[in-house]
């Protein structure tokens, strides 16, 4: 079982502001994206890497790249579009997939709509991402599908978590790394994060 807890102070930072009410879209968005961004240069510690000649101005030397064929980031609609571009600043040549779940609002149970992923998907560092994991159904359920369609090597970022979320999650999938941006108290009888920040994707998009 892998789970990391972001002890960054500039993580820390950004998920402040973001928990306040008075924080507005545009803002939320752009710090949304740039949490993820710090996430992701955590979760990317360990790309594999390999040589390759380069040519300075000086001299020819051998430098290291990003090995293989590097990285998909598998977003979970709609919240996960969120934290996309976080990670395409990093890595600009990652494919993007998208995984489509919602949750039913009396059961609280996800339910699939939507799976599209990049081609040779077993090959390749799979980074899941949605910036809430509460009950953690949604992330069972695309963890699920992304290994019936192939995936192993995959790793999960998630801004705030529930601990029931994160439970659920390492007991379906234990060989995945989990990464956690902040763990926060409990579950409310509504299956919402408390303290939290509310509705991810409304906050995201707007919406209500």
């Amino acid at each position: 079982m892998s789970v990391s807890y972001m002890t960054h102070p500039l993580i820390k930072h950004k998920i402040t502001l973001i928990r306040r009410e008075t924080t507005g879209t545009n803002e939320f968005r752009k710090i949304i994206e740039e949490i993820a961004m710090l996430m992701g240069y955590e979760a990317l510690a360990d790309l594999p890497t390999t040589d390759v000649e380069v040519k300075t101005p000086i001299e020819t030397t051998i430098q290291p790249v990003i090995d293989g064929k590097k990285l998909a980031v598998v977003p979970i609609l709609r919240a996960g579009l969120g934290m996309v571009n976080g990670i395409l600043a990093l890595v600009p040549s990652a494919k993007v997939g998208h995984i489509g779940l919602y949750r039913d609002p009396e059961t609280h149970q996800p339910h699939e709509y939507y799976c599209k992923l990049p081609d040779s998907i077993e090959e390749r560092q799979i980074v899941v991402v949605d910036p809430m994991l509460a009950t953690g159904g949604s992330a069972v359920d695309a963890v699920t599908m992304i290994k019936q369609h192939g995936g192993k090597k995959i790793k999960f970022m998630s801004i705030i978590a529930a601990p029931e979320g994160v439970s659920a999650l390492m007991k379906a999938h234990p060989d995945i790394q989990l990464y956690v941006g902040c763990l926060d108290r409990q579950l409310n009888e509504n299956a919402y994060i408390c303290p939290g920040l509310g509705d991810a994707g409304d906050r995201i998009f707007g919406t209500i």
